[in-house]
Parts: structure tokens; C-alpha cells; sequence
């Protein structure tokens, strides 16, 4: 569900007219639905209740600090993989005991970063990590709590590139030689083993692969507390998928994997986080653009729009399909054309769909792209030298710009001519 409707013929963010926002802002702009980020939030943590749980959200998704204040303030916790992100949750008011460091290549200076700060937990995913948090977190002289990442060898059943949990991944350690890295975790005087911790993809539209990898956690759990480990925290990850198209089958609910999760390990006994990201953001997301042309070709008809790959990278990275809608409602039985929605790089690969049925659109025409809170503005980038373009934040009648577009001057200034050219 999502806060972006029609209304009088209008497109509609909660209680404000996306064309106002167009006319204010400028297009493209991303639009966030304060309504949509809260209630998908709630939803996931309502589906934990009766556990000892925290909700972390996958800053990955959507790092914006006026959205990560507001589910901070709402009582989520952050999931980070930079030392950037945390940053920006520490800006966002979160305080460090909220904050998990996830990651594979985290540096010792992150670390530093993060010891200092503040945090819950370190998810190490090597023995080389472990050694190199010991050694700062001695050299800090405190104690970095840690759970380990274990690969479970489970088949997400997702993209190829947004598989985690296989063993040819390049994320975690092989599960089957967890007891030994927990012994060596266990010697290092640095490092407080507190956990396990696993993820095995994102987008994920069935239950199943996460029945299995939690089936192989809980049964790690009792080995390890056999071993003399104290395990008190178990870390699931996110993952769980979202349907991109209006006429695809739903993936499940948040109660329905929240019953998974008490079925698998609520027996166990230990403190539950989860990721999630997508679920939490990508519905409560829109990018709107403006028609500039419409061409002809050979044989199809072209929608040149003012986004392009730079601002919306899925489509050209996965494959991926966002829901197009014009922002004035077409009448109903309008015919529809099928249109080939590209954007102005300079490459075949700008293209958002291709033989797109929809009603005919002319020049200055909006249009929204759902889906579009999650893996969107984070991956955006100047190329072409096109500036990143705005995020907005919008609650009930009000709205407000969250990230300004930056002018040329902006960017050219972040450029330095050396004195001897």
C-alpha cells in the first residue's frame, strides 16, 4: 500500500498535488510519503510483537537523514554499511545502541569511527575483519561486540545480484565452518561474541528460502551454546520483496514472515533484529519527470522524458520494472500506445520500459514512477554531468525539499584546475 493516489483527476502524494510539487521544485524530483514510510515501519514491527526485537532499517535503501530521523523517532533502529551511513544516522538523531555495522570491507578507521560513536553490534564477515576490530578495539581500549555473518548456502530465488546467501557469494562465512571461527573469535581479547547473524538476498517474493536459512541459525544456535558461546542475539537480516508491477503476485506479508521468524527461533529465546529497507521505502517513493519529446521511430514510438539512468539506475542494472503513471488521470477507455520510456544519456541502456502501454502523452506531460523509495536516489549519480535531483518529503497537506538540486556552478566548483596547468 502506498499514500499516492488519484483525486480529482490528480495525482496525489497524501494530501498534496504532485503537479504544485513540479511546479515548485522542478523536475525530475524524487516525492516521499511520510504516511508510507511509517505505516510499512509499524508493520514490521507489529509482526514482532510478544519478542524482544529491534527493527533495523537498512539505511542501504534510502539514506536520506530527514527519513532516517523519522523512523528513528518512530523507535527503528539502523542497519549501516559505511561509515558515511552511519554518519548520517548519527545526524539523524540515532543513537549508537541502535546502530549495527554491517558490511564486508569495513575499514579500520570505520571501526574507530563506530567504537567511538557508538554501536550496537559489528557483523564481521571474515576472520581478517575479526583480528583487525580486535586490534582497534584495543587500541580504544574497550570491547566490540560482534555477531558473526554466516553464509547458509540458501537460494534466494532472486536477482543474481542481489543474491547473498549462496556459497559462491562473497558475503559471510561458510556455515559449515562457523564453530571454528566462533572458537577464534571467542581467543580474540578485543571481541564480545554476542550473536549470529545472516542474509541471504534482497527482493525475496516467498517464505521458503528464509524458513531454511532460519532452520540452519536455530540449529548453529544450540551448537554453539553447546561450544560455551553465549548466544543472546540472532540478526535475520531484510530481504523481504516488494511487488514492483500493480498486476504481480503480492510477496508476503510482514505478519506472515514475522510468524516465520517466531516459528523457526522464537524458541531460542534470544533478542530478534531484522533489515528490512525495500519493504519499509520502496512503496513510499515516487520519481517524477516531464515528457520533453515524443519521437517516432522505425517502428515504435519514443517517450523522452527529463530522468534518465543517472537518476533511476534499476532499470538498467536489473532489469527492473517501476510502474509508469501519467500524473493527470486519463479518462476512462482512453486507447493506450505503447511507448519505448527512455531518458536523454547517451546510452541505448537509458531506457526505463520498453513497449509501455500507455494513454497518449504530449510534451510537458508528468509522470511517476512507483516503487521508486528504495535502491533509487541512493544510486543516483551526476553522469552526463546532470545534477542529482531533489528529494522531497511529504506529511498529510505539507511538503518540503529534503535534498536540494545543486546548481552547475556546484558541481564545477568541486573540481580544482592544478596551479601548474
Amino acid at each position: 500500500m502506498d499514500h499516492f493516489l488519484y483525486r480529482d483527476g490528480q495525482l496525489m502524494a497524501e494530501d498534496v498535488n504532485i503537479a504544485e510539487i513540479a511546479a515548485q521544485v522542478g523536475t525530475p524530483f524524487y516525492v516521499y510519503s511520510t504516511a508510507t514510510l511509517l505505516r510499512h515501519f509499524k508493520l514490521f514491527d507489529d509482526a514482532l510483537s510478544g519478542m524482544d526485537h529491534l527493527v533495523c532499517f537498512a539505511v542501504k535503501s534510502l539514506s536520506n537523514v530527514a527519513v532516517l530521523k523519522l523512523l528513528g523517532d518512530a523507535g527503528a533502529g539502523m542497519d549501516v554499511v559505511s561509515g558515511g551511513e552511519y554518519l548520517r544516522a548519527k545526524a539523524a538523531g540515532v543513537s549508537g545502541d541502535k546502530i549495527v555495522f554491517s558490511g564486508i570491507g569495513k575499514t579500520r578507521e570505520e571501526m574507530r569511527l563506530a567504537l567511538e560513536g557508538g554501536i550496537r553490534q559489528f557483523n564481521v564477515e571474515s576472520e581478517p575483519e575479526m583480528e583487525a576490530l580486535s586490534q582497534v578495539a584495543l587500541s580504544l581500549n574497550t570491547v566490540a561486540p560482534i555477531t558473526v555473518r554466516v553464509n547458509p548456502d540458501v537460494d534466494a530465488k532472486t536477482h543474481a545480484k542481489i543474491s547473498t546467501g549462496k556459497k559462491e557469494d562473497k558475503f559471510g562465512i561458510p556455515i559449515s565452518r562457523a564453530r571454528e571461527v566462533y572458537a577464534m573469535a571467542a581467543k580474540l581479547p578485543g571481541l564480545k561474541v554476542i550473536g549470529i547473524d545472516v542474509h541471504i538476498g534482497s527482493q525475496l517474493t516467498e517464505l521458503e528460502p528464509f524458513r531454511l536459512a532460519y532452520r540452519k541459525v536455530a540449529e548453529l544456535t544450540e551448537q554453539l551454546r553447546s561450544d560455551g558461546h553465549d548466544i543472546t542475539r540472532l540478526d535475520l537480516g531484510g530481504g523481504l520483496g516488494i511487488p514492483y508491477a500493480r498486476d504481480n503476485n503480492a510477496p508476503p506479508l510482514p505478519r506472515e514472515y514475522g510468524a516465520l521468524i517466531k516459528e523457526e527461533v522464537g524458541h531460542l529465546g534470544c533478542e530478534i533484529e531484522i533489515e528490512p529497507g525495500r519493504l519499509i521505502s520502496g512503496n513510499a517513493g515516487l520519481l517524477v519527470a516531464k515528457v520533453i519529446y515524443v519521437k517516432s521511430g522505425e517502428d515504435r514510438e519514443f517517450l523522452i522524458v527529463d530522468a534518465a539512468m543517472n537518476d533511476l539506475v534499476r532499470p538498467a542494472m536489473y532489469d527492473a520494472w517501476h510502474d509508469i503513471v501519467p500524473v493527470i488521470e486519463p479518462a476512462a477507455g482512453v486507447d493506450q500506445t505503447p511507448y519505448d520510456v527512455v531518458g536523454p544519456i547517451c546510452e541505448s541502456g537509458d531506457t526505463f520500459a520498453k513497449g509501455r502501454m500507455l494513454p497518449p502523452l504530449d510534451p510537458e506531460a508528468l509522470v511517476g514512477f512507483r516503487s521508486a523509495g528504495a535502491y533509487s536516489a541512493v544510486m543516483s549519480s551526476e553522469y552526463n554531468s546532470r545534477p542529482l535531483i531533489p528529494e522531497v518529503l511529504v506529511n498529510g497537506d505539507q511538503f518540503a525539499v529534503i535534498r536540494r538540486r545543486p546548481t552547475f556552478e556546484d558541481m564545477i566548483n568541486r573540481d580544482t584546475i592544478p596551479e601548474w596547468m
